[in-house]
């Protein structure tokens, strides 16, 4: 788990991935015959199989949800614009990291009274991402010497593991980053080129994948990501996506693609041939580097794999141990037999 803890604790908000990338492509350049990095600043590794007649594409982002600086007011606090979706109830109270010409710790607090002073209609009204702002316990002019408007801010939270869980910041998608290098790891014979892609800019819109398909051109993509595990107190089977501990997911559909059938099929065979645990997964909505990679040129069958997560877009996103490192496994065992398969619809 020591990868898994420093891909979760770099930093790298949507657009600001230049830390995170540098450990990724470090990581990959291990593991791959070619690793370069594209104008968006995806790291596209290529490891070359056998006959080389398919292209594989595996893609993981790189980038977590964050802020940067908008506007620095008179008593040296911040004020924020969010970088992906951000839920203000996970917001309060909390710690952060102001990347600026050095880093610096501070303080997330909403614009608003302290609850002992605050009126019933006030302590009714919703939060907004826009309320929050940064202490950093610092003058405007101390300040205004190491923090510029567009600086990054990320949460700001300590990776560690609990009984058979882990839990961290930007889990989505550092523990499909991690999926992605270990499956490279295990992988032995394989007919087709693995492109491995750690991508940008996910968190907003898809669109480092979309780039990255389109220079690869693959003929299948498999996008690597976390999705909801609502197991917890309060919700139903019904409505759980997911559940922590019975294995990664095999995405049927979700609000940016609809899993290759065909697709979906093989890599439930793969599962059972392997002993691997697996669920099925259906989200209502959000997606995947699979809805940008299925459109590129004329188009290639695509699926995810996901890595249940509990407490999405916050900082304590919590994932089982077991389910990540069978996903690694069937990941890799996907990729030793996808020669095997036919996807034409």
């Amino acid at each position: 788990m020591e990868l898994l803890k420093k891909l979760s604790q770099t930093p790298g908000i949507s657009g600001r991935e230049e830390r995170i990338r540098a450990l990724i492509k470090e990581e990959l350049e291990k593991l791959a015959d070619t690793v370069s990095v594209d104008a968006m600043g995806n790291v596209i590794a290529l490891k070359k199989g056998k006959s080389g007649r398919q292209k594989v594409m595996i893609s993981g982002h790189m980038d977590e949800i964050g802020f940067i600086v908008s506007h620095i007011e008179e008593k040296g606090f911040l004020r924020l614009s969010p970088v992906g979706g951000l839920d203000p109830r996970n917001l309060v109270a909390q710690r952060v990291v102001v990347h600026g010409r050095e880093d610096l710790r501070g303080i997330l607090m909403p614009a608003s009274k302290p609850v002992h002073i605050m009126t019933p209609e006030e302590a009714k009204a919703p939060l907004k991402v826009s309320d929050f702002y940064v202490d950093l316990g610092l003058s405007q002019e101390e300040t205004e010497k190491l923090v510029r408007i567009g600086d990054p801010v990320t949460l700001d939270r300590d990776f560690i593991e609990f009984g058979a869980n882990a839990s961290g910041k930007a889990m989505d998608d550092r523990a499909g980053v991690w999926v992605m290098l270990e499956a490279l790891r295990q992988i032995k014979d394989h007919e087709a080129d693995i492109y491995a892609v750690a991508s940008v800019q996910e968190e907003v819109g898809l669109r480092g994948a979309t780039t990255g398909a389109y220079g690869i051109h693959p003929d299948i993509g498999v996008a690597l990501d976390v999705t909801l595990a609502v197991d917890g107190p309060g919700s139903s089977k019904q409505f759980q996506v997911s559940a922590l501990g019975e294995g990664p997911a095999i995405k049927i559909m979700d609000s940016a693609s609809i899993s290759n059938y065909k697709l979906v099929d093989f890599m439930r065979t793969i599962a059972e041939e392997n002993h691997v645990k697996y669920q099925m997964e259906i989200l209502p909505r959000g997606g995947t580097d699979a809805g940008a990679i299925e459109r590129v040129h004329t188009g290639c069958p695509v699926v995810t794999l996901s890595v249940p997560t509990r407490y999405v877009h916050s900082n304590v996103e919590t994932i089982n141990k077991e389910d990540l490192k069978n996903a690694a496994l069937l990941l890799a065992k996907f990729l030793e037999n996808v020669h095997k398969g036919d996807f034409t619809l």
